[in-house]
């Protein structure tokens, strides 16, 4: 089989199943359904180790699939490019995925539409597949978009939950905002460049770097600005990047599978993908670089802080994932893309596993996901409770961990960016680290560690109570092996992948001419000045600001939560408006909800009133109308049927008709 075939059977593998399960499922039964969606991505992870293999002995690929449209000189096509970041992206996302579908044999077991959800996961791991393969604009946006719809899908997926639908039309609005910036951008670059292929591209933008755009009248914008800003628009979006952050912790009404495949791992780190892709063309705009800082920057400390006072399991873990991403934001800022692309990669694993630990604390609390009603589970639940320490370890940067190696870059790399806004970037993502130390450990001693506080009722979670059993109100138990096996198969690379690949992937050849940095953006090359060593680094993390932090944040999560619970609330009771703020999320729901929403409905009530009743039916349509009948009357009067009226007329109008023509000689 040579490697062009191995290409295609990568993405279309998990499309056949998802057409399999989807359009066949009742034929097939919900075995025939997740055999044949896990066999698909399976076969493309195996495929895609292959690959994997094929471009580190040196073997790189970038070519047309199948055109799809030719007008004029411009060529519109679905194409490949395999490199190492291709590659790379290719196993985080096969490998995620096929422990997702794995761990939901066990999760929806119960659930009525358990062969759609197959087909939907499937289809999504297709979807993503095509985004992170393309090597045009075209396939990009349309992986992009396809992403977008199957998350509205999984989102949505309990529709007799008005909650769920509300959080998927959130998704789908949100995102569009941000598209609509892409697909301004893409048309730039179409405008300019004349081609939508990257490589033609990227080729080409250095001479672009001085062309200038006039946005409005006596204002000239760098056009590579203009194209940056606007393509990181749709980062924002599908990135969950302030202020376009609020769908992504409401989509934590899906299941919990979705949260981990979608909204933790593979479709959220979307944009971080791009804006490494599209290295040639930031290098050329400091002004968008700065840009992208200051939104991760913004992104990674003041979402960290609503972590603090959630209360629903999967949403602390919601809000540790938007913080997460604007750490690898301000990795892009800083021009330091193979450091964010790193974190991506490690963020997947240990984030993927915390999503599904979540999951499975929450079957065995009979879908209870409020943590103050947890507490004790580490002896009932040690698996689960073990990978969940070592999730939340790697998350909060625990040296040798895989987080450790990635996030200590990235606060370094931040350090040594020359970029104005650098000092205020590092600040806010050092403060991260408390703030992540803290809400991560705050949540898992209350739900492993502490008083036994699930007899005490059930504040009920988010999703259908589908797993029902007999053991309802019992004593919480592991769950099965096809929850737990994941759950272990994460925990491996959450532990060892940063020490194995750190150097590889930071410091070494491994994404070669994938990722371009200018000669003016220097921060990799100190970065490599002072890297000694995987082990080196982990041992001199002891005498850092970063680490003390994060013990300090964990230290006093375990004072606050298992020493002295009353401390917390009386700090909420004395910040009242503090707390409402952060329980409010700083009230942007409200205020998207008075400014958008509402502002979008009156204005329609407005153009409606005034424009469609007033002015086109009370001029137009039914002004006509009353003109015509006005007229109507007054020639009426004249066909009155006497003949000395009609000789009258003729009269007057045969001394009108001489009168003119007297006056035109």
């Amino acid at each position: 089989m040579d490697m062009q075939t191995l290409y295609l059977i990568i993405p279309l593998a998990p499309l056949f199943g998802a057409i399999v399960a989807g359009l066949f499922g009742r034929l097939v039964g919900r075995t025939g359904a997740h055999v044949v969606t896990i066999a698909g991505v399976a076969i493309s992870f195996i495929a895609s180790v292959l690959v994997f293999q094929d471009v580190r002995a040196g073997n790189t690929f970038n070519g047309t699939v199948y055109t799809w449209m030719v007008l004029g000189d411009l060529s519109f096509e679905i194409g490949f490019l395999i490199d190492s970041l291709t590659a790379m992206m290719m196993l985080v996302v096969t490998f995620v995925s096929l422990m997702v579908h794995i761990y939901t044999i066990g999760y929806m077991h119960d659930d009525p539409g358990y062969q759609r959800f197959f087909s939907y996961i499937s289809l999504f791991t297709f979807s993503m597949l095509m985004l992170v393969m393309s090597n045009n604009f075209l396939q990009l946006f349309f992986g992009w978009e396809a992403v977008g719809l199957v998350s509205y899908l999984l989102i949505g997926f309990w529709y007799q939950k008005e909650t769920a639908i509300y959080a998927n039309l959130k998704a789908f609005l949100v995102n569009r905002v941000g598209d609509f910036g892409f697909i301004l951008g893409i048309g730039l670059v179409l405008a300019y460049f004349g081609s939508l292929d990257y490589a033609t591209v990227f080729a080409k933008a250095p001479s672009m770097a001085t062309e200038t755009i006039t946005l409005w009248p006596d204002t000239a914008w760098s056009l590579m600005t203009v194209i940056g800003i606007l393509l990181f628009i749709g980062a924002m979006g599908k990135s969950a990047q302030f202020p376009l952050h609020v769908w992504l912790p409401d989509s934590m009404e899906g299941p919990t599978p979705i949260s981990a495949l979608i909204h933790a791992a593979t479709m959220v780190t979307a944009g971080n993908f791009m804006v490494a892709r599209m290295s040639p063309l930031y290098e050329l705009s400091d002004v968008a670089l700065s840009f992208i800082m200051v939104i991760g920057a913004i992104t990674a400390l003041f979402m960290g802080f609503l972590g603090i006072v959630q209360n629903d399991i999967k949403r602390v873990v919601a809000y540790s994932t938007l913080s997460q991403l604007g750490y690898m934001t301000v990795a892009l800022g800083a021009s330091a893309y193979s450091v964010a692309v790193f974190h991506l990669m490690t963020h997947a694993f240990f984030k993927a596993l915390l999503f599904l630990a979540a999951g499975s604390v929450i079957i065995a609390m009979h879908h209870n996901q409020d943590i103050r009603y947890m507490g004790g589970l580490r002896k009932y639940m040690p698996i689960t409770w073990i990978t969940s320490l070592i999730g939340s370890l790697a998350l909060i940067g625990t040296p040798f961990l895989s987080g450790f190696y990635s996030k200590e870059t990235i606060i370094e790399a931040v350090r040594l960016s020359n970029l104005p806004v650098a000092d205020i970037a590092y600040w806010a993502v050092v403060i991260g680290v408390f703030v992540t130390a803290f809400y991560s450990f705050r949540m898992y001693f209350l739900v492993f560690h502490g008083k036994e506080r699930f007899h005490q009722g059930h504040a009920h979670g988010n999703e259908p109570d589908t797993h029902h059993d007999e053991h309802h109100g019992g004593t919480p138990h592991e769950t099965p092996w096809v929850v737990t096996g994941p759950l272990l198969a994460l925990a491996l690379p959450s532990l060892a992948i940063g020490y194995m690949t750190v150097e590889a992937m930071l410091y070494g050849d491994f994404f070669g001419n994938a990722i371009y940095v200018s000669d003016r953006h220097q921060v990799m090359h100190d970065l490599n000045q002072n890297f000694h060593g995987a082990a080196a680094m982990g041992l001199h993390a002891v005498v850092t600001l970063p680490f003390w932090l994060a013990v300090a944040g964990v230290g006093l999560a375990a004072f606050f939560y298992l020493k002295r619970p009353d401390i917390p609330a009386a700090i909420a009771q004395r910040f009242k408006f503090l707390h409402q703020l952060l329980l409010n999320k700083y009230w942007f729901d409200e205020l998207y909800s008075w400014v958008f929403a509402k502002g979008a409905r009156f204005l329609g009530g407005f153009l409606w009133r005034r424009g469609d009743q007033n002015v086109i039916d009370g001029v137009f349509v039914n002004g006509t109308a009353h003109l015509v009948e006005r007229f109507s009357r007054l020639v009426k009067a004249f066909q009155s049927g006497y003949i000395y009226h009609y000789a009258f007329a003729m009269l007057i109008g045969v001394f009108a008709l001489v009168t003119w023509f007297a006056r035109l000689n």
